[in-house]
């Protein structure tokens, strides 16, 4: 059975966490379009944004190297490096008074996990592992 799907679920259902706390904000703010001088709102949109941008390629790249029958350990791994930095992003960069190293730990994470599969994936493509 794979695992990228379940990982994808948990995902999606974060990615609806976030949209809500979008849009109950903007109702709550009255603020259809744009942050206004609320901090929280932009905090909000862009973690929601951030989530978009690099969440789906992460996913994407798992699940080519998952079907090239990469041990589950490893996809694992990544899956929950990938969830855990967009947790600790989220987090962060959530918080007006932001804690710096919240926001760099997603980062790293997350990049770390896009940088690792992508050339795991080129190491297999050349050497046709």
């Amino acid at each position: 059975m794979l695992i990228t799907p379940l990982y994808a679920a948990l995902f999606g259902l974060m990615f609806v966490g976030l949209s809500v706390r979008v849009l109950l904000l903007r109702q709550k703010l009255g603020m259809a379009i744009g942050y206004g001088n609320h901090a929280v709102l932009a905090r909000a949109s862009r973690v929601h944004s951030n989530f978009a941008e690099y969440v789906p390629i992460s996913l994407i790249l798992i699940y080519f190297l998952e079907n090239q029958g990469l041990a589950s350990t490893w996809i694992h791994s990544s899956c929950l490096a990938l969830l855990l930095g967009r947790i600790s992003h989220a987090y962060g960069v959530s918080q007006v008074n932001e804690k710096l190293i919240y926001r760099l730990i997603g980062m790293a994470l997350t990049l770390m996990v896009i940088i690792s599969i992508s050339l795991r994936l080129l190491i297999n493509y050349l050497f046709k592992i």
